[in-house]
């Protein structure tokens, strides 16, 4: 066990002895009331850093996408229910105030297909949207909506399968949205420029090809992707996902404009220059990650089969600093959803009621991770 799974378990072993309540509700994101973490670390260690956990919500089903609303609470997507929850700012006695937003008929649950990711429209005050990414029987689908109305799709025909379906949405600092989909045909789509299956796309809000994309009239960003679920940018610009569903190895990307990520010729590291190399790649059983968060210095990446979290620190650009450590380590099952909430805590979300899981009487939940080491919202 790493110096910073210990760390972690004794902050556990903390939060399990007391009672912490969650965020005042009239304090949107603010950090609920924590134990000190029992390790002081500097903000460049990420390996000694400690983490203070709590439960914000639980009794959910499989909550797939998360998305902040202006007001610091959250959309959470359900794949197979199809509902979209509101997930605080407010409170009650059993923690983060959890309500149903609407229930959509549009999308078909089967397999890892269902209601995946969400998006908040970054002029969410004035247009009052959100983006959605669904499955249907014949395809993948980004959808716009405003909340209890009707989704009205932007983008079809992303290829749809059982498995590998991608399904992350997020606006990125240049302000179009980003989608990523999964090959869904066991690579026939992923090398095939024409398809939008295995790669990461580029739209505006009406759905077109972003101006800029490597190529014009086309919304792929990048490609040789086997099933990018989580992804996400540091205060640089620089652009991080996830990849799972390979054979033998699960990765975390830099991901560059135009550049092909080698699935699926490539599983993990390798030596064919045509293709980008992984930042860091685990075996397949100690990873299958699906959602990414950056904070700080570090990018983290929540695993469904490896049941954990993983830490890396990188430098400034981009480049691996030290070795990836592990948190979470089989504490709370599977873990899916992730994101950087606005105060500088993690969010992540357990994927436990599914085919794989095995899910305790909580499950599924929210979790909340607050760092040591100083930085806003940081403990």
């Amino acid at each position: 066990m790493t110096l910073g799974a210990l760390t972690l378990a004794t902050v556990l072993a903390l939060t399990t002895a007391c009672s912490f309540g969650p965020p005042d509700p009239d304090v949107a994101g603010e950090p609920p009331n924590l134990p000190t973490p029992s390790v002081s670390a500097g903000p460049d260690s990420a390996e000694e850093r400690a983490a203070a956990v709590t439960v914000l919500a639980k009794g959910l089903e499989v909550p797939w996408g998360l998305a902040f609303l202006p007001d610091g609470g959250a959309l959470v997507t359900e794949r197979d229910t199809a509902r979209i929850l509101r997930v605080g700012p407010g409170s009650d006695a059993e923690g983060l105030k959890v309500t149903e937003v609407q229930r959509l008929s549009e999308p078909e649950p089967g397999g890892d297909g269902g209601l995946l990711g969400i998006a908040v429209s970054p002029k969410y005050a004035q247009d009052g949207t959100v983006f959605v990414y669904y499955s249907t029987a014949k395809d993948n689908r980004v959808a716009k909506l405003k909340l209890k109305g009707k989704p009205q799709p932007i983008l079809t025909g992303i290829p749809r399968s059982r498995n590998d379906n991608g399904g992350q949405l997020a606006f990125g600092p240049d302000g179009f949205l980003y989608v990523t989909t999964g090959d869904g045909t066991a690579g026939a789509s992923a090398q095939n420029p024409k398809s939008l299956g295995g790669k990461i796309l580029r739209i505006t809000t009406a759905g077109k090809p972003a101006p800029g994309n490597p190529v014009k009239d086309s919304p792929v960003w990048s490609s040789g992707h086997r099933n990018v679920q989580g992804i996400a940018w540091d205060a640089g610009k620089k652009m991080y996902a996830s990849e799972s569903g390979q054979r033998t190895n699960g990765e975390l990307n830099v991901i560059q404009k135009g550049k092909n990520y080698g699935w699926p010729k490539i599983d993990g590291k390798g030596s064919d220059a045509k293709f980008i190399n992984p930042l860091v790649s685990w075996p397949i059983e100690d990873s299958y990650c699906s959602g990414v968060a950056t904070l700080e210095s570090m990018i983290a990446t929540a695993c469904l089969q490896g049941q954990r979290l993983w830490m890396v620190d990188v430098t400034g650009n981009g480049t691996l600093l030290g070795r990836p450590h592990e948190l979470l380590a089989g504490e709370y099952g599977r873990l899916r959803g992730l994101i950087a909430a606005p105060d500088g805590s993690l969010w992540v979300t357990t994927s436990n009621q599914e085919e794989g899981g095995e899910p305790g009487p909580d499950d599924d939940m929210i979790i909340r991770l607050v760092f040591s080491g100083g930085g806003a919202g940081l403990s």
